[in-house]
């Protein structure tokens, strides 16, 4: 069933679709409007919880307490929410919370511009005082942003890591149409992992001995390596490309819609393809490295000035294909802008 909508809109549906039953979240754009269609999503159905909090660490921290209890919850923010928000982000890594949150990038440094950006990726995947267990989805489109944000959900109580789903003001603010699936909706398994009336048990997130911490370090690596291969997700075009690549484009999220029409308007050279990370966390390195053996040129395309560069390069270590770099920190890409790197 298609449906013409905004996609604050379709990020509030998804998380409903998904099975979650509360957001608690503190305003910030442009993630703000999440709050908003929850809001009318609670209007249909009264027994979804809200709680619009005092700030985004406690924001965090209330959404944790939620999954504790045994609720599928989840939460939203921006740029410097984002940055606010690690603390309870790094406890839920420790502790296996399986946390959702929606990231609406916005350029900084700190304050910065209140619309768009790509400069939140390095925050979101690696953030905090950890090794960034974390899994990170970058949709392009709003039909991705639904797909996205509803395996945000299932992903995330299936292994158990911190799960984000990367966004912008440029997506969120866009109206426009979705096939909204007719499909069961994935069922989530959860648990009451605090306070049972059968079983208390003592979840710890702070360590008196190295060799403790060192222990459950090592045991998050093993999890989430183990977690790698069936969560990455990449998209290739065209979808059967030439084996041999004058050029291989490498962009995410809604760039990576830029770049796909600079491939469509290129009538010219058809040795010209496009990779795609869809989860940056983990990346796709195997799919990358085939790729990008087999190519004359790299070309990463972002909107910041190198995060997702510094990903390539240290998955193409020790690969010798030349990488040209298009960055513009917290500034829109067009495809002109990427037809001329190619040509």
């Amino acid at each position: 069933m298609k449906q013409f909508m905004m996609g604050s809109q379709i990020i509030a549906l998804a998380a409903v679709e998904a099975g979650a039953t509360g957001f608690f979240a503190y305003p910030i754009t442009p993630a703000s409007e999440i709050m908003s269609f929850w809001l009318k999503e609670k209007e249909a159905n009264p027994a979804l919880d809200f709680m619009q909090t005092e700030d985004e660490i406690s924001a965090g921290f209330t959404t944790i307490g939620n999954i504790l209890g045994g609720k599928v919850a989840f939460t939203a923010t921006a740029g410097p929410g984002n940055v606010l928000m690690q603390d309870p982000l790094s406890m839920a890594e420790s502790m296996r919370v399986p946390i959702v949150c929606i990231i609406g990038q916005r350029g900084g440094p700190s304050t910065g511009t209140v619309v768009y950006s790509q400069q939140e990726v390095t925050l979101t995947a690696y953030g905090g005082n950890s090794e960034g267990y974390r899994i990170v989805y970058s949709p392009a489109g709003l039909q991705e942003l639904y797909k996205y944000t509803k395996k945000a959900f299932v992903t995330a109580w299936k292994y158990r890591f911190p799960t984000f789903v990367l966004t912008d003001g440029y997506t969120t603010k866009l109206r426009g149409e979705v096939n909204i699936s007719k499909e069961k909706n994935p069922k989530i398994e959860t648990i009451e992992l605090f306070g049972s009336e059968k079983e208390y048990v003592n979840y710890r997130n702070c360590f008196e001995y190295e060799e403790e911490i060192y222990e459950l370090n090592k045991n998050l690596e093993n999890e989430f390596n183990k977690a790698n291969s069936k969560v990455e997700e990449y998209f290739i075009y065209p979808t059967k490309p030439e084996k041999k690549l004058d050029c291989l484009i490498i962009a995410h999220g809604i760039v990576g819609l830029a770049a796909k029409a600079a491939i469509d308007q290129n009538k010219s050279n058809k040795k010209i393809a496009l990779f795609r990370p869809i989860t940056l966390r983990p990346f796709p390195k195997k799919k990358l490295i085939e790729m990008a053996a087999n190519a004359k040129k790299i070309i990463v395309v972002e909107s910041a000035a190198n995060q997702l560069l510094r990903l390539v390069k240290e998955n193409l270590y020790g690969l010798k294909t030349p990488i040209t770099h298009i960055g513009k920190a917290g500034l829109g890409i067009y495809p002109d802008e990427i037809k001329k790197a190619f040509k």
